[in-house]
């Protein structure tokens, strides 16, 4: 039996009776093509089964087709917070129809970081969107620098042009603390997330703002670090309790957190939101789940990704999106912990 050789650009223009550039045109995803040779070439590439030659049209088109996806965190934080998966699913369902692929990877460490940066300014992908930065990373400007359009998950710490998307978190910490405040707790404490993160540190910036417009003393014997898991929010609730043990409101910076401090008003017989009122930030699917049910902050994860992902199409376009960056509200959804 003879065997049928793969189609090729020829097949298709014979097909669709169209010149080859045509095809390649609407291949390539260039405007300059009626809707009617449009329609003509993407049946015969159907009727065909033909596979563009991804690799040939790179070197047309200088186009890669890829967009890196970078989380500079570790496995554990990474799979162990619904908020990352919810940002993935908004990224990819944006991306769904647009023939861009996304390659992930974690950074977790420094050397990570290095083999990574070489490989993106290598002209391997269009573009990069970055979640999760630490401190004053160098590694959004050195892409931008070498021509690489990047869109950050969060805004930077320190100065940057690079556009990102981010949720309101000064503002959601703000309600959050107000609704205690309301409340009638007067010993409000904190397990803050991590001050080398923008979010860290609006959150707790929001934090100190509710103390002062409820009229409230801030106390850094009332604050405690965490790193917005679950282990930290027991370590941290546990410090609270022996220094503190008259408190009786905890605001967490994230659900994971305030997931901690639960378990453990639980394990020392403090009764939730009676004795301790607890809130949250994330409104994660535990949230709603938890014993009792957790008051929280809900920030629309899924938008940011696909935000992002509009962000760095437009970007690719040689778009300059205006505004560059966008910050989505935050809203309070009250339960039983408060």
């Amino acid at each position: 039996m003879e065997k049928r050789s793969a189609p090729t650009l020829d097949t298709v223009a014979a097909r669709a009776g169209v010149g080859r550039g045509t095809v390649s045109r609407v291949i390539n995803g260039s405007s300059r093509v009626s809707q009617e040779a449009r329609d003509a070439v993407n049946r015969a590439i159907t009727e065909l089964g033909y596979v563009p030659n991804h690799a040939a049209r790179s070197l047309v088109t200088r186009r890669t087709d890829v967009i890196a996806l970078v989380i500079s965190e570790t496995e554990d934080r990474m799979w162990g917070e619904p908020y990352f998966a919810d940002v993935i699913r908004g990224i990819t369902r944006q991306l769904s129809e647009s023939g861009l692929r996304l390659m992930f990877t974690l950074a977790s460490t420094a050397e990570d970081r290095s083999r990574l940066e070489t490989y993106l300014l290598g002209k391997h992908v269009d573009g990069a969107l970055l979640i999760s930065l630490h401190g004053d990373d160098p590694l959004p400007r050195h892409l931008e620098g070498s021509g690489l359009p990047v869109v950050l998950c969060g805004a930077p710490v320190g100065e940057t042009d690079v556009p990102f998307v981010d949720s309101d978190n000064r503002g959601g910490a703000r309600q959050a603390v107000e609704h205690l405040a309301s409340t009638g707790r007067r010993r409000i404490a904190a397990i803050t997330g991590p001050q080398d993160m923008s979010v860290g540190i609006d959150r707790l910036t929001g934090y100190r703002e509710a103390l002062r417009t409820e009229g409230l003393p801030e106390d850094p014997a009332l604050m405690e670090p965490g790193d917005f898991s679950e282990a930290a929010g027991v370590t941290a609730m546990r410090a609270l309790l022996d220094r503190v043990p008259d408190l009786d409101a905890v605001f967490a910076a994230s659900d994971p957190m305030a997931f901690g401090a639960l378990r453990v008003l639980r394990e020392r017989g403090i009764r939730v939101p009676e004795d301790v009122a607890v809130v949250g930030f994330d409104d994660s699917p535990r949230a709603e789940h938890s014993e009792p049910p957790l008051t929280t902050v809900r920030q629309a994860a899924e938008p940011m990704g696909r935000e992002m992902a509009r962000l760095i199409q437009a970007r690719i376009r040689g778009e300059n999106p205006d505004p560059p960056s966008t910050i989505l509200s935050t809203r309070l959804i009250v339960r039983e912990s408060s």
